[in-house]
């Protein structure tokens, strides 16, 4: 499922560069396949099962300029996994972002541009001339606050398009997706999240036009 959508201009407050990297940050892990698991109510941690190798190695290393150690391994399923240990001061996300087993969106949240940046390279992947987002298909009641929250960016959603036989609405196990399209579009986002780290220029949007073979 894709939900297309636009990006408008918004004000530099909100890039990857306003602030210095942080713990809270790491909430852009969990608008795409992050998860935090708590241990007892001393600690918790991030965990993210991702699609690619190189992908798992920058979000460590991304996690590491925040405080945060953390290790790169596989799955159960054989994918790459990138988890934190259990740290006391991962509660707050856990608690925020978990209701039970289930995750949500915390009331209230905001998102900005280092937080976006880690949802790229958790989830981010150019695609023609657009540029993909994945949402958590295991979460589908976080897709349309996310969207929400992108328009505090500058993003606004303009229509949800279904794939053929999918309904409207994401149903929990079912890829999600947001699509951008369009140069001044791309090049917003490129402004929110900065630079692509070593190692993640796959992960980054591209301002280059896809030229298809005839």
């Amino acid at each position: 499922m894709f939900y297309s959508v636009r990006v408008d201009g918004t004000i530099s407050l909100f890039s990857a560069e306003a602030s210095g990297p942080g713990l809270a940050d790491l909430a852009g892990v969990l608008c795409g396949p992050g998860r935090m698991t708590g241990f007892g109510r001393t600690a918790a941690r991030l965990s993210a099962v991702v699609d690619e190798p190189w992908r798992a190695g920058a979000l460590a290393r991304e996690c590491r300029r925040r405080g945060a150690e953390a290790q790169v391994s596989a799955a159960e399923c054989g994918r790459p996994l990138v988890r934190t240990p259990f740290r006391v001061d991962l509660l707050p996300l856990e608690q925020r972002w978990n209701r039970g087993e289930e995750k949500v969106l915390p009331e209230g949240f905001r998102l900005d541009g280092a937080m976006l940046r880690m949802w790229a390279l958790a989830a981010g992947s150019p695609q023609g001339n657009g540029y993909l987002l994945a949402l958590d298909p295991e979460a589908p009641e976080t897709h349309e606050r996310l969207i929400t929250a992108l328009a505090q960016l500058g993003v606004r959603r303009i229509t949800a398009l279904a794939q053929l036989g999918v309904p409207a609405k994401a149903q929990k196990g079912e890829e999600a997706l947001l699509r951008v399209t369009g140069r001044r579009r791309l090049a917003h986002v490129l402004e929110l999240i900065g630079d692509a780290p070593a190692g993640a220029e796959p992960a980054w949007p591209s301002l280059v036009p896809v030229v298809r073979a005839v």
